[in-house]
């Protein structure tokens, strides 16, 4: 039997009519301002949840960010604060999906499950219920996006660590983004409303989450650990738009101020070519000489900072003709892609070397790889249970052995567990090998091809 939550506030908040509210989305995102369709796509969005006519032009400059990305993210982590039920903690949505007059959208059990391993989360479906501070972001985000599911968390009594720590599990790639959702002050007269919110636009821009009162914002909360997260990447933070009801639907002698912001996750290194290149030119040296090439005394600057990278050598059929890398950085960048190059062509010890009459016929590529997360699981089934296939790569130790898959390797092995048999294998451990000293890490590669 499928669960689902149905509307809590359709027909006060927003339309429950399917049409009108259509229509009236619509007319939000046409006043909302349009950037280039190859800007940046935004990792996370802080936006409104009071009722449309009010906040819903300042919640569509958010949303409109999101056109580019329509049939790119599939997951949207959504949390807010909790205005109907005490609690203590992160309730994560039960159930398989919510409705709204736009339609059903499933909840993401793949991350939920994990999610519910945090000590301060759990499921509380009463949290849920008649809580607006989710529900109202759901038709906009099925409005601006294709399919995706949903990762509802209401916040409770919780600290901002509690927040970033569950952002942190739920991160993802570009498939995944973040909603947090806020209001400003509430019921100030227009100019008080102004200075308090002014305040604490400041703050979120800053990323001083020290800044936040009482009264500063209802979702203060989530905000704060959105922002410690964000602060940890490097991010940067968009303002996108700052008004109160005065300024939309309502009087002025008592107003609720509303904001809307983009954070993006630092752009990478324009190194795709510069690394297949270095890549290529050390294998094409080995030919020659026997050995890699070389770095420059001078190079770029990103070059130049530690990095870890696998090369992979590929057969025109896919068939895999070398891989080797490094599971950390330790080392310049440009060293460790002119090494690992010339070991995944020469040094492998599972192949010949490479001739230069195959050469020309191989497939280049270079993964770039984040730094390992050390997992924390009770067991196997709770070590499957947080892995994302297509996403992460996994680095096991255990008795002296260790070994790394990457993402990639999901494309031959999509089934959790036959991933981490083949992985325990290729370490030299049984396949059904579990122990209370086993460690796990997963971390994610970008990976680069000709």
């Amino acid at each position: 039997m499928t669960i689902l939550r149905p509307p809590a506030v359709a027909g006060s908040f927003y339309p429950n009519e399917r049409g009108e509210l259509e229509r009236q989305i619509a007319g939000f995102l046409a006043q909302a301002f349009r950037p280039s369709d190859d800007g940046p796509v935004p990792k996370a969005l802080i936006a409104p949840h009071a009722g449309y006519i009010y906040s819903g032009p300042v919640a569509a400059n958010a949303y409109i960010r999101l056109t580019p990305a329509r049939e790119t993210i599939r997951r949207v982590v959504l949390l807010g604060p909790s205005h109907r039920v005490a609690f203590r903690g992160l309730a994560v949505g039960g159930g398989d999906g919510w409705s709204t007059p736009l339609g059903v959208v499933p909840l993401d059990q793949e991350v939920i499950r994990p999610l519910l391993n945090l000590p301060a989360a759990g499921v509380l479906d009463a949290a849920h219920a008649q809580e607006h501070s989710l529900e109202v972001h759901v038709p906009f985000l099925q409005t601006l996006l294709a399919d995706f599911k949903l990762v509802p968390v209401v916040i409770g009594d919780a600290s901002e660590e509690d927040v970033a720590g569950l952002l942190d599990r739920a991160w993802g790639g570009p498939e995944t983004l973040i909603v947090v959702s806020t209001d400003l002050s509430h019921f100030l007269n227009y100019h008080d409303c102004q200075i308090l919110d002014g305040e604490t636009v400041a703050a979120i821009e800053r990323f001083d989450t020290t800044r936040f009162g009482q009264n500063s914002a209802c979702g203060r909360v989530p905000v704060a650990g959105l922002l410690r997260a964000a602060k940890q990447r490097g991010m940067t933070i968009e303002r996108l738009d700052v008004r109160n009801s005065g300024d939309t639907a309502g009087p002025r002698d008592r107003v609720v101020g509303y904001g809307s912001w983009a954070l993006f996750e630092p752009a990478a290194p324009a190194l795709h070519p510069q690394l297949l290149a270095l890549a290529r030119a050390s294998i094409e040296h080995g030919l020659r000489h026997g050995s890699p090439e070389h770095p420059p005394k001078v190079v770029d600057t990103a070059l130049a900072q530690t990095g870890a990278v696998f090369v992979t050598l590929k057969e025109s059929d896919g068939t895999l003709r070398g891989c080797i890398g490094s599971p950390l950085a330790w080392r310049p960048l440009i060293e460790d892609v002119l090494d690992n190059a010339f070991k995944a062509a020469f040094r492998d010890p599972r192949f010949p070397p490479v001739t230069e009459a195959e050469w020309p016929g191989l497939m280049l590529s270079v993964s770039l790889l984040t730094a390992p997360e050390p997992m924390h699981f009770r067991d196997e089934s709770d070590l499957l249970s947080q892995l994302q296939p297509g996403i992460d790569g996994l680095l096991i130790e255990d008795m002296g052995r260790r070994s790394l898959f990457l993402p990639s390797v999901w494309e031959q092995l999509p089934d959790k567990q036959q991933f981490l048999m083949h992985l325990k294998v290729k370490a030299g451990l049984p396949a059904g090998h579990f122990s209370a000293t086993f460690k796990a890490s997963r971390f994610r590669a970008e990976e680069l091809k000709e």
